[in-house]
């Protein structure tokens, strides 16, 4: 049962890894670039600070902080539990695909950029969704966006994927709601939605 499923993440990777072109690998690159992102995410947080005030920005911050080392620690955890291979390190499969990342690191199983943009996408989208009702599918989208990107490098197959933003999505839910208690019991309450 494992081995038909990582086969056939295997084949959808190959499949999906070779749809990419060499017209399209600049772009895909600055789509997988973490820095890329950087202006959006100065928006969302001016955003808040609109919105909310300077005390609730920075309590935000820190429940950032403290939700992307979450994302970070627990994807590293599971690479090193799982030690699943990357496709472009996977004998049987790199020399099938199109590797054009800068680099390929070992394990990848689950992705980290897509743990880490879907809780950004999630928290952030709950946060300011009494203000832009549709911002949380504009950010689900851009974080399925950047997932796919490691695809198309050729780091990560689709069930790293997959599974990095299910995770990536209740990390986002719960420190959101982690936020709203501190919010309510020490600050102010979030504003309720019309």
């Amino acid at each position: 049962m494992i081995d038909q499923l990582i086969q056939y993440d295997q084949d959808l990777f190959l499949f999906l890894n070779n749809l990419g072109s060499e017209t399209w690998d600049a772009f895909w690159l600055v789509v997988t670039d973490k820095l890329t992102f950087a202006p959006l995410y100065a928006l969302l947080l001016y955003l808040i600070y609109k919105h909310f005030g300077l005390k609730t920005l920075l309590i935000s911050v820190l429940v950032i902080v403290l939700m992307i080392t979450f994302t970070d620690q627990i994807t590293n955890i599971f690479k090193h539990g799982f030690k699943r291979f990357r496709p472009c390190r996977q004998e049987g499969v790199m020399e099938s695909m199109r590797f054009i990342a800068e680099r390929c690191g070992r394990y990848g199983f689950f992705s980290g950029h897509s743990s880490n943009s879907m809780s950004a996408a999630v928290f952030a989208g709950l946060l300011l969704r009494p203000y832009y009702k549709n911002l949380i599918f504009i950010l689900l989208f851009w974080s399925a966006f950047v997932a796919y990107s490691r695809i198309y490098v050729g780091v990560h197959y689709p069930l790293d994927i997959v599974c990095g933003l299910t995770f990536g999505a209740l990390s986002g839910f719960m420190f959101y709601k982690l936020l709203g208690y501190i919010l309510k019991r020490y600050v102010e309450t979030l504003p309720v939605e019309k």
